[in-house]
């Protein structure tokens, strides 16, 4: 089962997921990522899932064409969107607080739910 790791706000929430999971699902439903992971729509029109990819992003999939109109340049810097990945394998995302900054983890903070 793929480890998802989600930090945000200097903290690290960590839990496990079956592959082929959507995160956005997951938090929809009340099930990790819930809810440490910021999204909207699920739909890829608001970009409130936005997350930079820390780690495990070479196994996911090219981006689609809603990313790649939502992210722009973001794309380059590492960003997906939340909402349009299958997860088939361990994921590392880093996600923007509220004030617009990636918060960063801090030694020994992880989380597991």
């Amino acid at each position: 089962m793929p480890l998802i790791k989600i930090y945000k706000d200097g903290e690290v929430f960590e839990g496990d997921v079956q592959p082929n999971t959507n995160l956005v699902v997951r938090a929809g439903i009340r099930q990790f990522p819930y809810p440490h992971l910021s999204y909207g729509c699920g739909m890829g029109k608001c970009a409130k899932c936005m997350c930079k990819v820390v780690k495990g992003g070479e196994a996911l999939p090219e981006p689609n064409w809603k990313e790649k109109k939502m992210l722009g340049s973001r794309l380059e810097q590492g960003y997906r969107l939340a909402c349009q990945l299958w997860v088939e394998e361990d994921l590392e995302l880093a996600q923007e607080s509220p004030a617009g900054t990636v918060g960063q983890p801090r030694p020994g903070a992880a989380k597991t739910f």
